[in-house]
């Protein structure tokens, strides 16, 4: 069970920097959004942390929230996407599943 909390923390990890882009505009309920985002991605890390050790937890849900920010950027938002941020981003999913894969 802990590791669907520290997936869906990864989840809402990705929510909060969508909902402050789209705050930029002034809208408040986006920047609420944002605020929801953050305190339910805190809260599933800290259940999640109960068993998975917090360095591993910590790097996971941080790398599930770069990932996913990543490809809603390039989805949604028209950013760049580059052979060099590619390369990148994938380094990052090689370092979650290592993770995951050392934490058994």
């Amino acid at each position: 069970m802990n590791w669907i909390y520290l997936f869906l923390a990864g989840i809402c990890e990705i929510g909060w920097p969508i909902g402050l882009k789209l705050a930029i505009d002034g809208n408040r309920l986006w920047g609420l959004f944002a605020v929801f985002a953050m305190t339910l991605s805190g809260i599933l890390l800290f259940l999640a942390q109960k068993t998975i050790p917090m360095e591993t937890a910590y790097a996971i849900w941080t790398g599930i929230g770069a990932v996913g920010a990543f490809v809603v950027g390039i989805l949604w938002f028209k950013d760049p996407l580059t052979v060099a941020r590619i390369v990148s981003v994938t380094f990052i999913i090689l370092g979650i599943v290592g993770l995951k894969l050392a934490s058994n």
